[in-house]
């Protein structure tokens, strides 16, 4: 299988241009002041190439990031080498966390929990309930089963200046997997290079990560689609880590 994330680190964030970095931001703080306690160290799990890391970071707080792709990394520890207080950089799979202390609070963002299999997740969120402190919150998004079925079968194209990439996508709804196939073209001289990779997600039944999160020792999460992207099939989904 093709890995993702490999030639798509360098062309991510041309490609990436409509998201709404400081509105999820934005949302985090919103979530953060509804809630006792302070959260000034932030754990960005899923991290890729660190734009909202690096946001989180020029607003004040202390961050570590976490993502399983070293091409991504690299291109987040470059884009955060300027700060006063550069994150934290680990290159860990969800699963196999392991930091050396405790977080206030865990964000992972823009589908990086559908990455992970419904067998991770367990593991994922009994991880996440070691080094999240007792209060702190746990708050990740997740696409709707009906936002990827909507997608099912489409071909998609993306040119910037240095890359042009057709993806095309295939939901099985049986299975709730959705499998992205990407080509990617850039200029080599007079030439083109292309370069592929195959994406997959997963779409979660909310009465699965309920159960999930419940038995890692995470409150009765909270889903809203009134965050950002809530239109485009977005959930959020918030969580407090119990004692």
């Amino acid at each position: 299988m093709m890995d993702a994330y490999q030639s798509l680190s360098g062309f991510y964030d041309s490609l990436t241009t409509d998201i709404p970095y400081e509105a999820f931001a934005d949302y985090y703080e919103s979530v953060f002041q509804q809630h006792p306690g302070e959260f000034r160290m932030l754990l960005d799990l899923c991290c890729g190439t660190g734009t909202l890391t690096r946001i989180l970071a020029r607003r004040g707080y202390e961050m570590i990031a976490a993502d399983a792709s070293e091409e991504m990394l690299m291109q987040a520890r470059e884009k955060c080498a300027d700060l006063a207080m550069p994150p934290l950089f680990l290159c860990q799979e969800a699963a196999e966390l392991d930091l050396y202390g405790t977080v206030d609070a865990a964000v992972c963002s823009l589908d990086g929990m559908n990455y992970l299999s419904p067998e991770e997740l367990p593991e994922v969120f009994h991880r996440l309930h070691l080094f999240i402190r007792p209060g702190g919150l746990l708050i990740f998004d997740i696409r709707s089963p009906e936002s990827f079925a909507a997608l099912d079968g489409g071909i998609w194209v993306d040119e910037t200046e240095e890359v042009f990439c057709l993806w095309r996508s295939e939901f099985d709804p049986e299975e709730k997997i959705m499998y992205y196939d990407m080509d990617l073209f850039s200029p080599e001289g007079e030439l083109w290079k292309r370069q592929q990779e195959e994406h997959i997600e997963y779409a979660h039944d909310p009465e699965f990560l309920k159960q999930e999160l419940r038995k890692a020792g995470f409150s009765e999460p909270v889903f809203t689609d009134q965050a950002p992207q809530g239109d485009q099939g977005r959930r959020f989904v918030i969580s407090i880590r119990e004692e």
